[in-house]
């Protein structure tokens, strides 16, 4: 997760770490406003957080991911998001079952997973369940077994608090100013130039600071352990460790421009490689039990990652032109890889000949797998929207929408409430309302299904009730801030319109007292950092 600064990202990141000198860093006293933090005791066990607790670990988790959902790179797309809980939902199950996380792990710990469009090959854990993925490593990744292995061994630098242990190595650092540190180590992370990085940030004094939060062979080699055993007791091939092992081993002695990060805050060793080797000499292949991704699944959502983290126009253009050559109809992965980046490349360049062509031959040979068939069709669906086309290889926009509305998948829902809203279209939007309304009811922090309900009720002429769905997307964010804002909005709105739904008004009067109580305890939290005169409410 550690690399130097690139000149792009906010120069208050910046500050925040050149702030950290090497003396402030490994000696600096706190401020004379802030009570001194209990004095280090002994290096905690494996496993063990130390002294700070999961509460102060989440709230530090809880500022980063605060900072992540307003960065420009975050990504919320459906289907890389659907397809990324596919692998990661039976890795937290088995943690679970093998003792590994608390069984209230998921009160206590987020499990948000944050994608982020940066081509470089890296995935992170944050404090209180946070975890992060590039784009490119989901298009670099020959497998599902390779990605398990990744996310495995992040949720175990989570579920052995090892996270926990580094920060309480700096515990006489304050809380906000940890958080700053680790929002610079983040925003270090994406770059890929070490030059400008280490000009950028004086003498070398990040690399001081990033070397804290690499993680220590001994963590390393535990997380392999306990990763190993998580996704091969989730079903997952772990062999998949040894493989993204040598791949990345690889890449690295090929090309040391900074486009793998992941190997400066994990580094490899031939110890670690000789362990994972080993381990799978000593234990028979898992045996799946068909609940997993496909590989044609993998091979779609891998194109798909690589299109979507592409941002170079000529590059687009040459996916969209692949494989023109090969017509004949094949479902091998490669191929289908192939064909759905070159459609739906075509369609980021809104080119509706073109998608239409690679779209053709990949209906052509439609793989067996209903889930990568399903994505396929989805796709078809997508590229009509950005093409602005009614029909595309023979398959209609209005019959792929209807069929994405009844469907119950996340993915195909929220691109089928897409589909209802441009053109909108009455019963469409009505079908999507209902659904989304269903929805969010299980799943009240689903923040795209949120922005999507605002935007389906603003083609219904219902502004009030798209003001209060953008009051819960920032609320989902962690900006309660701007949610009491919105909410407050959504109450004048009510007001000025005389509105009639008294259902609807005391759901936004109910949740503007929620916002309110909770945006106190945030501050009372934050202000107990410096004194006890703040009483959260009862």
């Amino acid at each position: 997760m550690c690399a130097p600064f690139r000149s792009r990202w906010r120069p208050w990141l910046a500050a925040a770490l050149l702030l950290l000198t090497p003396q402030a860093w490994s000696q600096a006293q706190a401020p004379a406003d802030l009570p001194a933090l209990p004095p280090m005791r002994a290096l905690p066990s494996l496993g063990d957080g130390g002294e700070m607790t999961l509460g102060e670990e989440r709230r530090i988790g809880d500022q980063i991911a605060r900072s992540i959902y307003r960065d420009p790179d975050y990504l919320d797309d459906p289907l890389l998001a659907d397809y990324l809980q596919q692998v990661w939902r039976p890795l937290l199950d088995s943690a679970l079952a093998r003792g590994e996380l608390p069984a209230d792990a998921d009160q206590r710990y987020a499990w948000r997973l944050l994608l982020l469009r940066e081509p470089s090959v890296n995935a992170f854990a944050l404090p209180g369940g946070y975890l992060g993925v590039h784009m490119g490593l989901l298009a670099t990744v020959a497998s599902a077994d390779e990605l398990a292995s990744v996310l495995a061994h992040e949720l175990s630098h989570v579920s052995q608090r090892h996270i926990a242990r580094l920060l309480t190595q700096q515990s006489r650092q304050a809380p906000w100013m940890i958080a700053s540190m680790l929002l610079g180590v983040l925003a270090a992370s994406k770059s890929k130039n070490a030059d400008i990085g280490n000009a950028a940030i004086v003498g070398g004094q990040a690399l001081a600071m990033q070397t804290q939060l690499n993680f220590s062979r001994d963590m390393e080699r535990e997380a392999d352990r306990v990763g190993y055993g998580i996704m091969t007791g989730a079903g997952f091939d772990g062999a998949g460790f040894a493989t993204l092992f040598d791949k990345l081993q690889q890449a690295s002695r090929l090309n040391d421009d900074g486009a793998f990060p992941y190997l400066r805050s994990h580094p490899l060793s031939t110890e670690r490689m000789a362990d994972m080797r080993a381990r799978l000499a000593l234990n028979q292949p898992a045996t799946r039990d068909g609940t997993g991704p496909s590989p044609a699944l993998h091979a779609l959502m891998s194109a798909r990652a690589r299109v979507l983290g592409e941002t170079r126009i000529e590059r687009l253009q040459a996916l969209a032109q692949a494989g023109r050559s090969n017509a004949a109809p094949r479902h091998d992965p490669a191929t289908l890889s192939l064909r759905y980046a070159a459609t739906l490349a075509a369609a980021q360049l809104r080119d509706a000949g073109t998608a239409q062509e690679q779209l053709g031959r990949l209906l052509a040979a439609l793989p067996d797998d209903a889930a990568a068939r399903q994505a396929i069709h989805l796709l078809a669906l997508e590229a009509m929207q950005l093409t602005q086309s009614e029909r595309l290889a023979g398959l209609e926009r209005t019959t792929l929408r209807e069929q994405a509305l009844a469907a119950p998948e996340r993915a195909a829902l929220l691109l089928g409430a897409r589909a209802a809203s441009a053109p909108p279209e009455a019963r469409a939007l009505d079908s999507a309302s209902q659904r989304l309304q269903t929805w969010l009811a299980l799943h009240p922090d689903d923040i795209p299904a949120w922005q999507a309900l605002a935007t389906v009720a603003q083609q219904q002429g219902q502004p009030v009730r798209a003001a209060r769905a953008m009051a819960e997307a920032q609320r989902a964010q962690l900006d309660l801030a701007g949610a009491l804002s919105r909410m407050k909005s959504a109450q004048t709105l009510a007001r000025q319109q005389g509105h009639s739904d008294h259902a609807e008004l005391s759901i936004i009067d109910a949740r503007t007292r929620e916002f309110e109580r909770l945006l106190q305890e945030q501050f009372c939290e934050e202000r107990e950092q410096r004194d006890s005169v703040c009483q959260k409410p009862r």
